[in-house]
């Protein structure tokens, strides 16, 4: 069965013409229960994370800030949503769900978090919408419990994943392959284990042959048995933020071709949704929920 991680503690109040569309955290499960896509089975609400869970990631100074709610003022603007203690919360439930879509991954093949993907999040400081990095504690759980020796994180969302970089510099077991706009937020890139720089307007067929170039290649030297994917929908040529030409149709292709590659190399693969800012939430909601008929699709109606 497809696990598929949500809370009701996703939402988060913010201004009408906040830039971050938090509306899709209701459209995108009502869509695709309405279209029988899923039903309420699929779904499960995660538990929150521990304050040691959160310390496997992130600094001491920065979590008592947090949880003190005496980050500078500067340091919570960088974040961009209203530092509140809810908003804290929210971020401890989100993490933990990725760590949970993690073990469900292992058991089904494929598990989503209808949230995540906070890449931004450094282990001392957040930024871009993202208070703690869900990727970066999920893996720092599962090695240090012994659930995966090797892990994969695919990010093709279009900003570069610098905090995933910073944190797991130093960490051999954690392999990140980010894939993002050249010309595009965060604009002082960190190093990851494998950047691949676009160019703006990079279209479905550029964008579909690069990837085709350094997936199987990148599975096969890696040789994970964990593969955490960020299947951000930014990449869409109708997104605000993202300055690449991605169609409906090839950002389904990319989702189409990672799932593939995870399930034909046997792969447990855990998806977080990461960033999507079309001018129009529809472009959105349909790009994402795509992700969600296709996992659907290759790992369960596949077998029937």
């Amino acid at each position: 069965m497809l696990k598929i991680a949500y809370s009701d503690v996703f939402r988060y109040s913010v201004p009408e013409k906040h830039r971050f569309p938090m509306q899709k955290y209701i459209m995108i499960p009502e869509r695709l229960l309405a279209e029988g896509t899923i039903s309420q089975d699929n779904f499960f609400a995660p538990a929150r994370l521990s304050e040691d869970e959160i310390l496997t990631t992130h600094t001491a100074e920065y979590w008592y800030q947090l949880k003190t709610q005496t980050l500078p003022r500067k340091a919570a603007r960088a974040i961009g949503f209203e530092m509140t203690p809810q908003l804290v919360e929210r971020g401890r439930y989100i993490a933990h769900a990725t760590y949970e879509c993690a073990l469900y991954a292992q058991q089904y093949g494929v598990a989503m978090n209808v949230a995540g993907g906070t890449h931004h999040s450094f282990a001392g400081h957040g930024e871009g919408f993202c208070v703690f990095n869900d990727v970066c504690i999920a893996s720092n759980l599962l090695l240090n419990r012994g659930q995966a020796k090797k892990i994969l994180v695919i990010d093709l969302d279009v900003h570069q994943g610098n905090g995933n970089a910073s944190i797991m510099a130093d960490e051999p077991r954690v392999f990140v392959f980010s894939m993002h706009g050249a010309k595009n937020y965060p604009f002082r890139k960190q190093v990851s284990d494998l950047d691949i720089e676009l160019d703006n307007d990079t279209s479905d067929a550029e964008y579909l042959q690069i990837l085709e170039d350094t997936l199987p290649r990148l599975i096969a030297e890696v040789a994970p048995d964990m593969i955490f994917y960020q299947s951000a929908v930014d990449v869409l040529a109708t997104d605000k933020l993202g300055k690449l030409g991605l169609t409906q149709a090839g950002c389904k292709a990319r989702d189409e071709y990672v799932l593939q590659q995870a399930k034909a190399a046997n792969i447990p693969v855990a998806i977080v949704m990461g960033g999507g800012y079309s001018e129009d939430i529809e472009d959105v909601v349909e790009a994402h929920c795509n992700t969600f008929r296709l996992a659907q699709q290759i790992f369960f109606e596949a077998l029937v």
